[in-house]
């Protein structure tokens, strides 16, 4: 199998790259910073991955003849507060991206047969009382906004004869991301919950969601949107919990809402208000998690740390 990929050095496209050269699949890795991406995936060990630079032209040419394209792309929501330049960004990075993808898809001699493409729960709003699923309604704030304009300029690729898949990511859980930012005060004995703890956290295992996009590649009954969120959802105040009992540290000491509102801005609210997100869709496939409960992630994660 030939897959081209977007977004191939971020913390899930990584881990795919990984799954793919491991199975001997051919990898086309498309990426703004060539540089970056030679250093993460030498040429020596990643025999099967091709670099291609999305600065160069025509790059649009090398997606014919894939079997597959995975969408990735996307600048990190919560890195930086959300000043206008920022919201375009954010914006931009995924909906841009995908519509060019989705040009070169249409212009290619010999098209790809599927693109799955990533999205975001986001897509659903916020709520603590609310559980979503698959066939629940879009949001209305911004983050809602982008993941419908997303998850559209990607259904475009339908129109080509190409199967699309959606899969709506929950919080990933990994050595790194938001676990890795957590993770210092909780060594330094400071750890607890942020904001209320009662809020939703709805999260998947970063294995779980690699195996959930291979599913869908290689799965020709899969089309449409499903839901990259593991079976049980938890609080945040239990998530904390856990990761106390995995470190053997406390988990007693909560970080007020106002200190991440000030660090985030609007952006905080994904974290403060939280939402629970079932992957009913995903099961009715028959994908097996490997972590369906958040202490065995925690526990595969933490381990060593």
């Amino acid at each position: 199998m030939k897959v081209a990929v977007t977004g191939g050095t971020g913390f899930v496209g990584s881990r795919l790259v990984e799954k793919l050269e491991a199975g001997g699949h051919q990898t086309l890795l498309l990426t703004r910073n060539s540089d970056r991406a030679r250093q993460q995936f030498p040429a020596d060990v990643y025999k099967n991955v091709t670099i291609v630079s999305l600065t160069s032209t025509p790059w649009q040419s090398s997606l014919s003849g894939c079997d597959s394209v995975v969408n990735l792309a996307g600048e990190p929501i919560s890195d930086a507060r959300w000043s206008a330049d920022r919201k375009k960004l954010l914006m931009d990075s995924r909906v841009v991206t995908t519509e060019k993808l989705v040009d070169a898809i249409a212009a290619a001699e010999v098209k790809p047969k599927v693109l799955v493409s990533a999205s975001a729960i986001g897509f659903y709003g916020t709520s603590e009382t609310a559980t979503f699923d698959e066939s629940s309604p879009a949001g209305e704030d911004f983050l809602a906004e982008i993941c419908k304009n997303w998850e559209a300029a990607a259904n475009v690729a339908q129109a080509s004869g190409t199967r699309v898949v959606i899969i709506r990511l929950g919080i990933v859980l990994g050595m790194g991301g938001v676990i890795g930012k957590m993770l210092p005060p909780f060594k330094l004995f400071a750890g607890g919950p942020i904001g209320t703890g009662k809020q939703g956290f709805s999260w998947i295992h970063r294995d779980d969601a690699v195996n959930l996009f291979m599913q869908a590649l290689t799965e020709p009954t899969m089309q449409g949107v499903y839901n990259g969120t593991a079976p049980n959802p938890v609080t945040m105040g239990e998530l904390c919990s856990e990761m106390g009992k995995s470190l053997g540290r406390p988990s007693w000491l909560p970080v007020p809402a106002i200190a991440l509102e000030a660090l985030l801005g609007e952006g905080a609210k994904l974290v403060l208000e939280g939402q629970k997100v079932l992957p009913t869709r995903s099961l009715s496939t028959g994908f097996q998690f490997t972590y369906s409960f958040i202490s065995d992630a925690l526990k595969q994660v933490l381990a060593g740390a």
